[in-house]
């Protein structure tokens, strides 16, 4: 790093050796120990907790040097995307974490393994806020516990492209859960939603604005996955850009679908006498 970084203070200090360090999720003794070498520090009390030992490292660092550079460096190290193939949301999550600590001595860890300058945070509730931006304002709009669940990782990253993607997912999912069918797009919308022999209802298709209610609803599924779903699927996320505006109203809109979804009523054919039965989706 060309540039000199200021000593952490103690407290800050802290939560990150706790976070790097962390008993389930951290470096082991073994990688720390050598987290700590690589970084030019020295192991002061490698018998100690490990937060601790890491800590004692840090402060040692600091006296001698008078800047927290190795610090950072050996969080690079720790944190590096490389070490997280395979555990995408592992990494989210500790990333995460470590930036609500990170705020307050204003930087924040990208998912390229490199510092950028943020706002510093003066409270813990703003350190969160930045963390988990978007998953507050979606929390916000009473946003559909499924989009949240199916975003749980791009919310944490606040990638919206991704999170968008994945929200249009779990409506198709959703419905060949409800469905049993396995097809998807619009084939997946024709079949279900089909007037003459509906696999779900979200009415009981008795008069015209009825039918027209349950035809539109069908409309804009089709369309939700043209313009959303099969446009995230196939452009880099470079050329299509989204904001966080657009990435709010986009999962609301899946949000709406969902509960729509939920209040739909099931449609079973009765083989025996070719008529149809219906059940309440709980």
């Amino acid at each position: 790093m060309s540039k000199r970084f200021p000593i952490i203070i103690p407290s800050v200090l802290e939560g990150i050796c706790k976070a790097v360090a962390d008993t389930s999720d951290g470096l082991t003794g073994t990688e720390l120990g050598k987290a700590i070498l690589d970084s030019k520090m020295v192991d002061v009390n490698p018998e100690m907790t490990k937060w601790k030992r890491l800590y004692n490292s840090c402060v040692e660092l600091q006296n001698r040097l008078g800047c927290s550079n190795n610090i950072l460096t050996l969080i690079q190290t720790s944190y590096h995307p490389s070490r997280f193939i395979n555990k995408k949301e592992r990494f989210e999550e500790r990333r995460s974490e470590l930036n609500k600590i990170l705020s307050f001595i204003e930087l924040e860890y990208s998912d390229k393994g490199k510092f950028y300058p943020v706002t510093k945070s003066e409270t813990i509730s703003d350190a969160e806020r930045r963390a988990s931006l978007l998953l507050t304002k979606l929390t916000d709009r009473d946003v559909h516990s499924d989009i949240i669940k199916f975003c749980k990782s791009e919310l944490l990253q606040e990638n919206y492209f991704h999170a968008v993607f994945e929200a249009t997912k779990s409506v198709a999912d959703k419905i060949r859960q409800m469905t049993g069918l396995t097809v998807d797009g619009a084939e997946l919308i024709d079949i279900t939603f089909g007037i003459k022999n509906p696999l779900l209802k979200i009415n009981d298709l008795k008069s015209e604005p009825e039918i027209s209610e349950h035809k539109g609803f069908a409309n804009l599924q089709k369309g939700f996955f043209g313009m959303f779903r099969n446009t995230t699927a196939h452009a880099p996320k470079i050329t299509w850009v989204i904001e966080e505006n657009d990435a709010l109203d986009m999962m609301s809109m899946a949000s709406l679908i969902h509960r729509k979804l939920d209040n739909a009523t099931k449609i079973i054919s009765d083989t025996n006498n070719g008529s149809q039965a219906k059940t309440k989706i709980l």
